[in-house]
């Protein structure tokens, strides 16, 4: 069993930042606005040669917003799951109701946690330690996690609390297949999260824009290991947007590129529209493979769902050769298709092609179609061989490394992907120039060439005469 560590307290006391410092990412969005932290996100912290699970949290507090109940939940939550909980006080201020209602309300949980004060660093301090220590608190460590002060401390307390713990799991094996969803506010993602994994670890709300961060949600589907990414709505001015959303975009795009494959989610109620286009074009030049789901089916008859497959945009190039499967995350329809057609595709993002099967489909198309020239010389296409994944490559040796017609690329792109059933997978052809085995040296003449030559100039020379 894996060790779980929470960090719980109220808005804007630095749980994301200490977060990051202890799993050594920059997973969670760390900013001075208060409240960007909505959904439980988890992470790993090795300590000691030991793997623990990290868990932050949105801010409890009394202030009353539109998600605070639902943040509530999910903190108290993660707190109820994990096997130690850390109650992060603001240092640098004074104890308020806030912090001492959390306080005694952890304490009646009868979990192991303690407290530790943050912000340090800031010369402006507080009573809070003495106020705490009144309160009954033993065990308080002081920290600065924006600046690493007492993280070495409070990482060897950590240890402590769990040395009797065995059977750590690694994290490579935890996370598994990495499946970025992505998609515009409110197309659905965190819902089709939640019932998908059965478990309501993503707030969902009417408000676009109600997912910020993005949540790492790890599961076990048929036996193996998946993890969901999670990730905040990408508008059409994000660029032009507030700071917060411009970086929740930069998330959104990290968490395509650490991912295997990306499910686009779609709003089939609101048609295809530019933004998901935009969107599709942003994924796709990561390489990755792509599997898009239309959500909200069930918004839609008949002679809707019709009318949208006969849009142009429906039948944009973007999606001429990806896989669309209609879901309805609300009521759980198309769910075990859809996953089905991910494994699948995933699968095939990853298969190495023999070169042997590529130089067969590679004359094939040649002998196809007359091969275009080049300044008055005919592209020649020697061999073929496999050159990696995300995106799938494929190196052709010729006598053209570049110039090669832009028409033809795609002739040969298609054909592969057709024959190969590559659809919903990046490919990518690389054209490389054979070396000429000659370039560079100096043709030398044997004894008996050199002395024709000097029969041959004498000659010349006479007959000039």
């Amino acid at each position: 069993m894996l060790n779980s560590i929470a960090i719980l307290g109220r808005p804007n006391v630095g749980k994301s930042s200490l977060f990051n410092k202890l799993t050594k990412t920059r997973n969670a969005i760390v900013s001075d606005f208060s409240g960007l932290t909505k959904d439980r996100n988890f992470g790993y912290a090795t300590i000691k040669d030991k793997q623990y699970l990290v868990i932050d949290t949105g801010g409890v507090g009394s202030e009353i917003t539109e998600f605070s109940e639902a943040i509530t939940q999910q903190a108290l939550i993660a707190a109820e799951d994990s096997g130690l909980i850390l109650l992060l006080i603001d240092g640098s201020q004074e104890l308020t109701s806030d912090d001492i209602n959390l306080y005694q309300f952890i304490r009646k949980m009868n979990k192991n946690f303690f407290v530790v004060l943050n912000k340090i660093d800031i010369k402006k301090r507080s009573n809070a330690k003495e106020d705490l220590i009144k309160l009954g608190s033993e065990d308080i460590l002081e920290i600065s996690a924006e600046h690493s002060r007492g993280i070495n401390e409070l990482q060897a307390f950590i240890s402590q609390q769990f040395f009797d713990e065995q059977d750590i799991v690694e994290k490579e094996n935890l996370q598994g297949t990495k499946i970025a969803v992505i998609g515009r506010p409110n197309a659905g993602k965190s819902t089709f999260i939640n019932q998908f994994t059965k478990q309501d670890r993503l707030i969902v709300s009417d408000v676009p824009g109600t997912t910020i961060d993005s949540i790492h949600v790890p599961f076990i589907f048929n036996g193996d290991d998946f993890t969901f990414i999670d990730t905040a709505g990408i508008r059409k001015k994000y660029k032009q947007s507030h700071a917060v959303e411009y970086f929740s975009y930069i998330r959104a795009m990290h968490a395509v590129d650490e991912s295997d494959i990306v499910l686009m989610i779609i709003d089939a109620s609101d048609g295809i529209v530019d933004q998901d286009l935009r969107i599709l074009n942003l994924i796709r030049g990561y390489g990755k493979p792509v599997v898009v789901a239309l959500n909200k089916i069930d918004e839609l008859n008949a002679n809707h769902l019709t009318n949208l497959k006969e849009t142009k945009k429906f039948q944009n190039s973007a999606l001429n050769d990806l896989i669309l499967v209609e879901i309805s995350a609300l009521h759980k329809r198309g769910f075990k298709k859809l996953f089905n057609t991910i494994a699948k595709v995933d699968k095939l993002a990853k298969t190495k092609f023999s070169t042997g099967k590529l130089n067969k489909l590679l004359l094939k198309f040649t002998n196809s179609t007359n091969t275009p020239s080049i300044s008055g010389r005919q592209i020649k296409m020697r061999y073929i061989h496999f050159g990696g994944i995300h995106p799938t490559k494929f190196i052709i040796h010729s006598n053209f490394s570049n110039k090669i017609p832009s028409n033809y690329k795609r002739f040969l792109i298609n054909s592969f992907r057709e024959e190969l059933n590559l659809n919903g997978v990046e490919l990518s052809l690389i054209f490389k120039k054979g070396d000429n085995p000659f370039e560079g040296k100096k043709n030398e003449l044997s004894t008996r060439q050199i002395k024709k030559k000097k029969r041959l100039i004498k000659h010349i020379k006479k007959s000039k005469k």
